[in-house]
């Protein structure tokens, strides 16, 4: 299945100079709306409460959510646990739930939470309580920052290995780039960042990197291929020939998280929709970014393959 001709030459390199600017300005742009409007933050990451609630009968999550609202709670996080008759409700507290020291009372918190619950259904109870600190969610912001960087000192060894340090900066560079835009996105459309997404933003990361190495596996072979060709032929011809496959692949992972957003319900809102803008974001940097950093890089033959006796112009090349 193809939608482009493999053989077809679209010359993308050729407008690599505004591609490369347009991802520069996209990622400065990224920058600034993080450090000065910066992400929303859920309650995994700035604390709060949390509670543990049953039901006799099956309940939806969607149900809870808004007996929570009409009672007065703000943007509560509603998730199922174990079964569709358990359910946590997740609160950031506000002055009413406070104590005479300002610290969190759990007695009032449960009180708040339980009374339009019972008052939409009479089964429910509550199970457990607990809070959870600001230091907690510190922790876990770093933790998960953390766990970027070393994906993509992952992604990056595993190039060098398999290809040649110039794919592993280029694949390095454009994974910064998605990232870094993916999250602008984020932050400019003040969409909640809670565990889920985070979980998104990683699997974007690892999403991204999939295109590029089918594009420089491509480079590979027409470098081992072709005798005379110069670099940016070569690289054009591997980006056409891989179009269709990238094209695809993205369109029915597109869709799947299209079906995920609108029929997974609200707890799994963030996740699709970061994943869409990530697949939207790295798709394009696959065509437009990535290879012009190659070529950028100086890749070249020689790169790629030893000097042998059927290669031996390669030793004559800089």
């Amino acid at each position: 299945m193809e939608i482009f001709n493999h053989n077809s030459n679209i010359h993308f390199l050729r407008i690599r100079v505004y591609s490369i600017a347009i991802a520069v300005v996209l990622m400065l742009a990224s920058v600034a709306l993080l450090a000065t409007k910066g992400l929303t933050y859920g309650l995994d990451f700035t604390g709060g409460v949390s509670l543990v609630v049953d039901y006799a009968q099956p309940v939806q999550t969607g149900d809870v959510r808004d007996a929570l609202e009409k009672g007065g709670i703000v943007d509560p996080v509603v998730q199922s646990v174990g079964g569709t008759r358990e359910v946590s409700v997740r609160i950031q507290p506000d002055k009413a739930m406070l104590d005479a020291k300002g610290q969190v009372d759990l007695d009032k918190v449960a009180s708040v939470v339980m009374q339009p619950l019972k008052a939409a259904r009479a089964d429910a109870s509550l199970k457990s309580r607990s809070s959870v600190s600001a230091a907690v969610g510190a922790e876990l912001k770093s933790d998960g920052m953390l766990a970027a960087v070393f994906v993509m000192l992952g992604i990056m060894a595993y190039l060098w290995i398999r290809f040649e340090r110039r794919f592993a900066i280029a694949a390095v560079a454009t994974e910064i780039h998605d990232t870094l835009v993916t999250l602008g996105i984020l932050a400019l459309t003040g969409r909640e960042f809670d565990m889920t997404v985070l979980a998104s933003v990683l699997a974007v990361i690892g999403y991204s990197i999939n295109d590029k190495v089918v594009v420089f596996d491509r480079i590979r072979e027409l470098f081992r291929l072709a005798r005379k060709a110069e670099p940016e032929e070569i690289l054009n011809r591997s980006i056409n020939s891989t179009l269709s496959r990238t094209i695809i692949t993205s369109l029915f992972t597109g869709i799947t998280m299209a079906a995920l957003f609108f029929f997974g319900g609200p707890a799994v809102h963030g996740f699709a929709i970061t994943m869409l803008i990530g697949i939207v974001v790295g798709t394009l940097s696959s065509i437009f970014v990535a290879s012009p950093i190659l070529l950028w890089l100086g890749v070249s033959k020689k790169d790629l393959m030893p000097v042998t006796r059927e290669n031996p112009e390669l030793a004559r090349r800089p």
